[in-house]
């Protein structure tokens, strides 16, 4: 081995020996091979939020504005600082490697983190997210015939939705009514497992419904890395995501995704357990001109206890004008129940839409800058708006957003 005039020299006068000094230098070595493919990203996140009408009076406590995750009154705002830690997969057939993914801010996605009763922040999921392990797993491959499964064994992004929680790779700004009545992330393992270029499955096993809703009612421990009591206090996941081929033409890249969540949530108790089920699906849409595309989704949450669900249908649509500004468009009807929704108030049903738009201008290097329009209406009785006495007096919400994100 190859020492240097230094090392030489503490060993001539007895400071280290040639075998330690040879020693460090394998374990350095085996360091920088194993951070030699680690990648670091993430972003930083901002707003300013402007809604007419929702000013606080005297006697009033918080204004009333849509039930949608995240949703914010008038201000400026730190959504979220994201950080990644990411050692990918090589092609070998026994590949390993990890993620782990540190997310700070009011819009966090946060592990076991509780959730805050009647709070706007996180729609009917609640939750602080003011500092949190967003999600950490190791990867592994495990080869069959060609192909092979893929497992994620740690804490996890859910597998279905159209939107992602992280708010740079949606075309909105602000979430969906859809996104707001998924769970966000499992504690557990999943395998996925490529059929070929057209066809691929999922399906797992997780703790819970949702990573922060587990919360036991008896002197169980609360949180989801306790984790459900029972086998049968568990929640089963599967997907199948289907993409069209080459052969298609203008076509070829659409895909349709179906899942199914089903597991126990925060009714759980310790004489059994209730829970939650989400059915999804979705599809991505190419059309004949190349700088237009368009996406559809339909979600359905079943809540097993009181009977309560909830619905929602959404069309999105994108146009690149050129390289740096894009238009996006998105449109949502849904019905709710009331033990799930604020929106449905005194009635035990309630219907609602919203339609937002949003432009897209790549001003800064790195930087995403939008600007959003966003109404929302419910069909029956008032809901948004805060009078003196604190009530609501109107039923259509109108907002208009600045977001600036810098990736890196």
């Amino acid at each position: 081995m190859k020492f240097n005039k230094w090392t030489l020299g503490l060993a001539a006068i007895g400071v280290v020996s040639l075998a330690s000094a040879a020693r460090a230098d394998e374990k350095m070595s085996q360091l920088q091979t194993a951070l030699s493919n680690t990648t670091i990203s993430g972003y930083v996140d901002t707003a300013a939020t402007w809604r007419p009408g929702t000013d606080s009076n005297a006697g009033s406590t918080l204004p009333n504005i849509p039930a949608y995750s995240f949703a914010k009154n008038d201000g400026f705002s730190l959504n979220a600082v994201d950080i990644a830690i990411d050692h990918p997969e090589d092609e070998s057939p026994w590949a390993a490697g990890y993620h782990v993914e540190m997310m700070f801010g009011p819009d966090s996605v946060p592990l076991g983190n509780g959730t805050v009763a009647g709070a706007p922040i996180g729609g009917i999921l609640g939750g602080t997210g003011l500092n949190s392990l967003r999600s950490a797993y190791l990867t592994l491959r495990t080869p069959i015939g060609n192909s092979g499964i893929d497992w994620k064994v740690g804490v996890w992004d859910t597998i279905i939705g159209y939107e992602s929680s992280s708010d740079p790779v949606n075309p909105n700004y602000t979430r969906s009514y859809g996104y707001s009545i998924e769970p966000t992330t499992e504690t557990g393992i999943l395998g996925t497992y490529k059929v070929n270029d057209e066809v691929s499955v999922q399906g797992g096993i997780a703790n819970s419904w949702n990573a922060d809703t587990i919360d036991f009612t008896s002197n169980l421990q609360v949180g989801d890395n306790a984790g459900a009591t029972y086998e049968s206090q568990k929640a089963f996941l599967g997907a199948v995501a289907l993409t069209a081929p080459s052969s298609w033409g203008w076509a070829s890249g659409a895909t349709l995704t179906g899942g199914i969540v089903n597991g126990v949530d925060s009714s759980a108790t310790a004489n059994g357990a209730s829970g939650r089920t989400s059915y999804y699906v979705g599809a991505t849409i190419p059309t004949p001109l190349s700088a237009l595309k368009g996406g559809a989704s339909f979600d359905y949450l079943d809540v097993h206890y009181g009977g309560g669900e909830a619905w929602v249908g959404a069309l999105y649509g994108s146009y690149q004008i050129n390289p740096n500004t894009s238009f996006n468009l998105r449109g949502e009807y849904g019905d709710a129940d009331t033990a799930l929704y604020t929106l449905a108030g005194a009635n035990p049903r309630n219907e609602f839409e919203e339609v937002t738009a949003t432009l897209q201008y790549n001003l800064w290097a790195n930087v995403l800058s939008r600007l959003e329009f966003r109404w929302d209406h419910t069909e029956h009785g008032d809901f948004f708006g805060a009078n003196s006495a604190g009530g609501a007096f109107r039923n259509n919400d109108f907002m208009l957003a600045a977001n600036l994100i810098y990736q890196f």
